[in-house]
């Protein structure tokens, strides 16, 4: 077990040659990843679906936080098992057999919709099941990206994800709205299987490099995943970096998934106000990691901090809009995303360009434990805050309490230092 690790002295992670089997780096790259962002298209269309059709036959805060746990919920429990298996086994396969069991839940949800026995149990359980595979398929495609890509193009990669993944927020609020208005439900959902089948083709003709510690498989599974936790909780800065990010996830996701009942209740608005709202978020992403790509800055932990104290005031303006200034509520949503892709993109290259790559499906499991454990919390104590304050209030307290937290980080020395290169 590793002892005592700077993670600012570590030696770099081993990357993949030029080619494997004779396919170019860039090619290889852009195929599976590509092929991943078809499959987020497809899950968040899914996800925009199943919260309107909760709002609409609800309008409950309770009920979309109950939707918010059980999205949440399984991947934060199993988080660690899924990080660990990243780096013992083929993360390829991994990403596979999570894709394959997301398509099934979705062809029971498909079956139930369009035989109408479809209740809201039916959706919480295929939301779960489908939770539980991203704890798999999460770690492992995050931890393949330094090994797809030369050292040097690593942050510029982070940005890249950043914008594939901000593109399927713009395709998939639109497209969802457009499907639920001129087909079923059931048939809608049939577009997130199709998608799913375009991410596992790219995975079954290129495979990932990837670096095993064959000596680290004989000591259990549980000596692996403390392994990564050791790494995490004695590196300087590290530590107050996942504490930090664990309130700041705490005190925002509920309003992700309480947009359609602000859109609802506050402005009046209904699925295309909500589609237009999240798919300019999105694109506000999309800018945002495409910019951190073409900037490809050094001193990651500052816009990390910045870019995510900025994206949490924007959340609590967003809700300040009165009801007849839709458009300006717009607007800080989407100053909310550009600057939520400023601190994202670099969190992610912090990690893989410092973390050695046989650790990385663990700490970055780790990471998505802690987010996916907090989520739940605030989801759990937005729904009482919500009856209390009402839905605006739940916005306002959530995006000031996320911009504290994020610029208390300035405060800390170890943080402020961590992967300074």
């Amino acid at each position: 077990m590793t002892t005592g690790l700077d993670i600012s002295r570590t030696e770099p992670p081993a990357h993949a040659p030029d080619g494997v089997e004779g396919t170019p780096w860039r090619l290889r790259f852009w195929a599976i990843f590509g092929g991943q962002a078809m499959s987020l298209v497809g899950s968040s269309l899914t996800q925009f679906v199943l919260l309107w059709w909760i709002t609409d036959i609800t309008g409950s805060v309770a009920a979309l936080s109950a939707a918010g746990m059980a999205a949440l919920l399984p991947q934060a429990v199993l988080g660690p098992l899924g990080g660990t298996l990243a780096d013992r086994y083929s993360r390829r396969l991994l990403m596979i057999t999570a894709d394959v069991v997301s398509a099934l839940c979705m062809l029971v949800l498909i079956a139930l919709f369009l035989t109408e026995r479809i209740e809201l149990w039916h959706a919480y359980t295929m939301m779960a099941v489908r939770s539980a595979m991203q704890a798999f398929q999460a770690p492992a495609a995050s931890a393949s990206v330094a090994m797809l890509v030369p050292r040097s193009f690593v942050v510029r990669a982070a940005g890249l994800n950043q914008s594939l993944q901000s593109l399927t927020l713009v395709a998939a609020a639109p497209l969802g709205a457009l499907a639920i208005g001129v087909m079923p439900i059931g048939w809608a959902l049939s577009i997130d299987v199709f998608t799913a089948l375009l991410g596992i083709v790219p995975l079954l003709r290129y495979r990932i490099p990837q670096a095993i510690d064959r000596h680290a498989r004989k000591n259990g599974l549980w000596s692996e995943f403390r392994e990564g936790v050791h790494m995490v909780w004695h590196t300087p800065g590290l530590r107050q970096l996942y504490l930090l990010l664990g309130v700041v996830v705490l005190a925002i996701m509920p309003t992700f998934m309480l947009v359609p009942l602000l859109v609802k209740v506050h402005f009046g608005g209904g699925a295309p106000q909500v589609a237009l709202m999240e798919g300019l978020a999105g694109g506000g992403m999309l800018l945002g990691g495409m910019l951190m790509a073409a900037m490809a800055p050094r001193r990651l932990v500052l816009w990390i901090l910045a870019g995510f104290a900025l994206s949490c005031a924007s959340i609590a303006l967003t809700a300040l809009a009165p009801s007849s200034l839709f458009g300006v509520a717009v607007a800080w949503w989407v100053m909310s995303g550009i600057s939520f892709a400023f601190g994202n993109a670099p969190l992610t290259a912090l990690l893989q360009t410092t973390i050695p790559n046989q650790l990385q499906g663990r700490v970055l499991a780790l990471m998505t434990t802690i987010m996916a454990l907090a989520s739940p919390v605030g989801l759990a104590l937005a729904a009482p805050l919500g009856e209390w304050v009402g839905v605006r209030g739940v916005f306002l307290v959530a995006g000031s309490l996320g911009a504290l937290a994020s610029l208390a980080g300035f405060l800390s020395p170890s943080l402020l230092a961590l992967g300074r290169r």
